[in-house]
């Protein structure tokens, strides 16, 4: 599980790395839809964290018996 864990951490850092990659990207290019991929990747950048962590939160409470049986 702790590997598993890793990996999914590591996914989620270099996914919010190309979300501010793409955030700066969006504000410096001078396109119509710029404006509306720049809302939309700073949505993005602050929902998509939330959301992991709510689900992280989601899973402690929902397996917390079965977590402390596996540390014994």
């Amino acid at each position: 599980m702790k590997k598993a864990k890793r990996i999914l951490a590591g996914a989620g850092a270099v996914l919010l790395f190309l979300m501010y990659l793409s955030t700066f990207i969006f504000s410096l290019i001078d396109h119509p839809a710029a404006s509306a991929l720049l809302r939309a990747s700073i949505g993005c950048t602050i929902l998509i964290p939330v959301l992991l962590y709510a689900g992280a939160l989601l899973y402690r409470v929902l397996h917390y018996d079965q977590d402390k049986d596996d540390e014994r």
